[in-house]
């Protein structure tokens, strides 16, 4: 059975805010549905920008099988630092998975995906509403 560090946040990201325990909650939830061992989660510091704690996850990769975030939402804004921390995780031969979003990143063409669908959730705020 495959062992995922679970990664959560203590601030809010895109505009949500998920409490720490509903965050574990769905990681656990996630873990369970798709018959991987769930590891206790490691908590980004509150600090705006912060990615510390994600790379420390990374470091620990060696002797796991990929990390499981609560959502792809919580990976930098800046598409250079996001590539940056993807590659790393890739270069490992690691996988990356989002509870929320129920996607997982595995090589190089499922990152793609993940920064093209990480755009278009950024670029909505732009969008005007309709009612």
């Amino acid at each position: 059975m495959k062992k995922l560090r679970g990664y959560i946040f203590s601030r809010p990201f895109m505009e949500e805010r998920v409490p720490q325990h509903v965050q574990n909650i769905i990681l656990r939830n996630y873990c369970e549905k798709n018959n991987y061992t769930f590891l206790l989660s490691s908590v980004e510091y509150k600090m705006n920008k912060s990615f510390i704690i994600l790379e420390l996850v990374i470091k620990e990769l060696k002797k796991l099988d990929g990390l499981v975030a609560y959502s792809m939402f919580q990976f930098p804004e800046n598409e250079i630092e996001r590539n940056k921390i993807l590659t790393k995780i890739l270069k490992q031969k690691k996988e990356i998975h989002f509870a929320v979003e129920d996607f997982k990143i595995k090589n190089n063409e499922d990152a793609k995906k993940f920064n093209e669908i990480w755009l278009v959730k950024k670029n909505l705020k732009y969008c005007p509403q309709k009612i």
